[in-house]
């Protein structure tokens, strides 16, 4: 956190995109600025019918509807996505157009027209325990990772993390080359976000090689996106669940987790891993 003090006149601290400056006062009685995250509504509109509403950080929106889109399964390929556009919405939130092929749309479409005045278990919007573990495809074993390089996926996560050295109010996930550089990272007040902020951009720019590195905990769907999307290996910082564990088992994803400096706990799928 920033401890330091408002500027004698009042002025406030001119924020990055994607944070706020405000004042606050200590228990001592003394007043100090501090940066909070931002966090506003975007709508992801497909072909003019609005789908959902999701609480992000306003930064990388198009990576976002991108990664979003395939980690869902709204989508199947980048090249079903025509156009994004991002436009102003109502109060300081956003709204992220996407063209997308008809046969995207009509599936899209399907999908809502059957959550429509149904009685269902309730969990997430699904209407059925069916609907929340969606099918996945075995991942191919094309992927491998030398251990030398993993102590640049964890640096490569506090270099992403420009927002939370401010605000402590983000996560990350990093996108780390077969050679050990950082290919590129995404961050965002929510993991998930993060982590479809991520995919798109390896979706966009075709950077398809390499392993994931979240700075959050492995929870089910952080698996279930990654494998979606093609990732054969993630690394995550805190811990994994159950379902995670089963769900990156039965799709024959590497999931390691508690990865902290030299130690980590490999949970699947070790084979891929160089350096054992």
């Amino acid at each position: 956190m920033n401890d330091m003090q408002l500027p004698a006149d009042g002025e406030k601290l001119t924020a990055p995109t994607g944070a706020q400056a405000v004042s606050v006062l200590s228990l001592d009685g003394s007043r100090k600025s501090d940066f909070v995250i931002d966090e506003v509504p975007a709508a992801l509109v497909y072909n003019g019918i609005s789908h959902t509403v999701m609480m992000v950080t306003p930064q990388h929106l198009e990576d976002f509807a991108l990664g979003f889109s395939l980690a869902e399964g709204i989508v199947q390929d980048v090249s079903d996505v025509y156009d994004i556009e991002v436009q102003p919405g109502c109060g300081r939130g956003y709204e992220v157009h996407l063209t997308v092929s008809s046969e995207s749309f009509w599936k899209l479409k399907e999908h809502r027209r059957t959550m429509a005045g149904r009685t269902g278990c309730g969990i997430c919007g699904t209407e059925s325990l069916e609907g929340v573990m969606r099918p996945l495809k075995a991942l191919s074993f094309t992927q491998r990772f030398d251990l030398k390089h993993y102590g640049a996926g964890l640096a490569g996560i506090a270099q992403t993390e420009e927002l939370r050295s401010l605000t402590g109010g983000t996560h990350a996930a990093v996108w780390l080359r077969h050679d050990g550089t950082v290919a590129f990272g995404r961050e965002d007040v929510g993991r998930h976000v993060a982590l479809d902020k991520l995919l798109g951009c390896r979706a966009r720019t075709k950077e398809l090689d390499g392993a994931l590195f979240v700075s959050s905990r492995a929870s089910y769907e952080m698996v279930q996106k990654a494998a979606a999307c093609g990732v054969e290996i993630l690394f995550a910082v805190s811990a994994p669940t159950a379902l995670a564990v089963e769900v990156a088992q039965r799709c024959n994803l590497t999931l390691a987790a508690f990865c902290r400096d030299k130690r980590a706990n490999i949970y699947t799928h070790p084979q891929r891993l160089i350096g054992l």
